[in-house]
This record gives C-alpha cells, structure tokens and sequence, in this order.
C-alpha cells in the first residue's frame, strides 16, 4: 500500500475547507463568548476509564484505545468531549453556582456514523452545569440556532422529545436491561409489529401505550395527542409540559415532536433535541442534521458532583459541507525583493491587519486562496515610497 494513503473515512483538509472550517470555529466560539461561555480545552486522550465511566456501551465501541509508554495503563482517544467537561466542572472548576463551558477539538472515532461521515470530526460544544430549570434548556437551544445561522444556515428546524416519557410509559413494569434495548430499538424504528411481540407479555395499558408511541411524531399538536392516547402520570405530564413550553419559546424554527425518538437514550436524563437544515440545503437534497444536544444531568455523577447539565455539540467539517463557501479574504499583492524600503511597507501593513502576499518571482499569477484586489506599488511622487493601489481599478482605467 502506498505511504500516502490514509486509513478509511480519515482525510486531509485542503486549504479552502481548511479555511472555512476556520473561520467558522472563530465565528462559533465568539458566538458562545457573546452568551457568557467560557472556553476550555480538555486533552485528545486521557486514562480511558476517566473517558468512559458511566457514558455506556455506545462511546465505548467507539473509542480507540492503546496503552500508555510510561504508566502501562490503558488510554483512550476521546470519542466525545462532554465527559470530559463533565471532569473539569466537577473537579478542576468546583463552582457552587452556573458553569457555562465551551470547547472546540477534534475527536476520532472506531466507526463511521453514515456512509459520509469522518472518523475524526472537529467537535464543537457548550454545556450549562449547574440549573436544573428549562431556562438553561431553552439557552443551549437558542445558543445552538444562534451559531448555525452564524454559520449561513437558513430554514432550521427543530426536532425535540423527551427520554421520560418512555421512562413514564415503563414505569409500572420491572424490565430487564435486555428487554429495554430490545423496546427502545423497535420504538426507535417505528416498529409497531415488533413492538406488539416485545410487549405481549406486559399489562394491557402498558402495551397500549408501547404501540401508541411510535405514531405520536409530529407538530406541537403531538402533545395533546399523547395526554389522550397514554396514560396519565406526574412523570409523564412533567415531560409533555416542558416539551410544550420549550416549542412555545422557541423563535424563528419549525418545530416537530417525536415521542419516540429515543437516540441517546443511555445518555439524556430528560429533553434531547436536534437541529435541522430543512431539505435542499444538502446535496442529497434531504433535511441535514446539523446539531444535537439535550439535558444529561447524570454526566457528573461519577466524578462526584451529579450537577444538572445540559448542552449541545456539532461537527464542524459536517457544517462546512452543507453551507455555502465564504468569498475570499482580500490581500494586498506585493512583489518580492530585499529593498529596505519595500520590506518596511510588507511589514508595515501587516501589522495593521492586513494580508500581504509577496509574489515570488516567476510565479506572478500563483495566488490561491486570496483575492487579490489591491497591489503595492512604488510611489510615482516620492521617490523609494511604496503605495497600495486598486487592482480592479488600475485595470478598468
């Protein structure tokens, strides 16, 4: 195999994406900076059992692992970084009151999510540790529109449900962890056949409930439906009634319910949401799923401190593909040479912030990545002074 090759669903990032993605990740961290989030920056790995205690199997499949030169124990590269925020706030921060955190990293996975997708996203997140109301809800959700628009998206929508109202559904049954995976897989897929087979054997209401589930997708209205169609219980009301509240205050989205959508189920403690590119927006001309989060105030607990959290991620080398290309950066074109004169305006105007780019000789027309609409030239009034002038204009005269 050729030394250039690289492992599957692992690329490099050429420089015009490399550019997008950059410049994305700047507008993304000072979007979360305008909302009061403080930026960290966990490690890529770590002892792997700080990485995947108490976040299950499903990030443990997905972490790689190898073993450390100087200690001999077993690390991990991270798969995700939320647990790792989770540490920070719980023992590095130590706050008694509200920790908002972001943070911007790659992460590597075993496994490909989608036949697309990378093994090595660049994971941007924020997270709110410590209330435990629908207000820090409704801010990650906002946080997350804020920085998709940011980003050029139009036309979101936003997807939400709620893993307690499964948890409210079982409620009155003692299940096995095996039969659980087994239910919340054929919930996850609709499958109402299969859901009858899994629950012939539960009493009447909760099996009636079980199948009802899968059809209670939809607008709003879903969640009437669903005080109609299941029964009835404090737990159950709690979880509609923030789903209605949060849909109420949510500006500027579509919004959609899915009573059965129960990704992540081993993760979220209450409301999980996603964000969407409506359809068009992707070259596959399908809805794009662009960010997800929602509340998982267990994250903590194995650190010691079990603080309410919730918060939000996405992939930045996903968004940069569903977005439109930024216009290049303008720069100042400059001939090459070792005139004193010359070097002091190159260095004269970076220094005020613009992009000088020094032509090396015979390669005049090889400027990539930059727009050249300005060029420096000696001053025709002053002898040994350099000016900037307007390619475009210089051109059109």
């Amino acid at each position: 195999m050729s030394a250039w090759v690289l492992p599957d669903h692992i690329a490099d990032v050429l420089p015009s994406e490399a550019r997008h993605i950059e410049e994305l990740r700047r507008s993304l961290l000072d979007t979360a900076r305008s909302y009061g989030y403080e930026l960290v920056m966990p490690p890529l790995l770590e002892h792997l059992e700080s990485l995947l205690t108490g976040t299950g199997e499903a990030l443990d499949l997905q972490t790689f692992k190898l073993v450390d030169q100087l200690s001999g124990r077993t690390l991990g590269l991270r798969a995700d970084s939320t647990p790792q925020v989770a540490r920070i706030d719980a023992h590095l921060l130590n706050r008694q009151g509200v920790a908002r955190l972001s943070y911007c990293g790659p992460v590597v996975h075993t496994r490909i999510d989608g036949p697309l997708a990378s093994r090595e996203p660049l994971q941007f997140g924020a997270e709110i540790y410590g209330h435990a109301g629908q207000e820090a809800d409704l801010e990650v959700i906002e946080l997350a529109q804020a920085c998709l628009l940011c980003a050029g998206v139009t036309g979101l929508q936003l997807d939400m449900a709620d893993v307690r109202v499964i948890d409210a559904v079982l409620a009155p049954v003692a299940l096995t962890s095996a039969q659980e995976t087994r239910i919340h897989a054929a919930l996850n897929a609709k499958d109402v056949a299969e859901l009858q087979v899994l629950a012939r054997d539960l009493p009447a209401d909760v099996r009636r409930d079980l199948c009802a589930l899968p059809r209670l997708f939809g607008d709003v209205g879903v969640l009437d439906e669903a005080r109609q169609a299941l029964q009835g219980s404090p737990a159950l009301h709690a979880a509609l009634d923030g789903l209605r509240w949060l849909a109420s205050h949510a500006q500027g989205m579509e919004v959609s319910i899915d009573l059965a959508d129960l990704r992540g189920y081993a993760y979220y403690t209450g409301m999980r949401f996603a964000l969407f590119a409506r359809a068009g927006q992707g070259s596959s001309g399908q809805a794009l799923e662009l960010a997800r989060g929602g509340r998982y105030d267990e994250v903590g607990a194995v650190f010691g401190r079990n603080r309410p959290a919730v918060g939000f991620s996405l992939d930045l080398k996903e968004l940069v593909a569903a977005v439109a290309p930024r216009p290049l950066a303008a720069a100042i074109r400059a001939p090459w040479g070792m005139d004193a004169s010359l070097r002091d305006a190159v260095a004269g105007l970076r220094a005020q912030g613009h992009t000088v780019v020094c032509v090396l000789p015979g390669h005049e027309h090889q400027v990539d990545e930059f727009h050249c609409d300005r060029e420096l030239v000696p001053d025709a009034a002053r002898a040994g002074a350099w000016t900037v002038k307007n390619i475009e204009t210089e051109i059109s005269q």
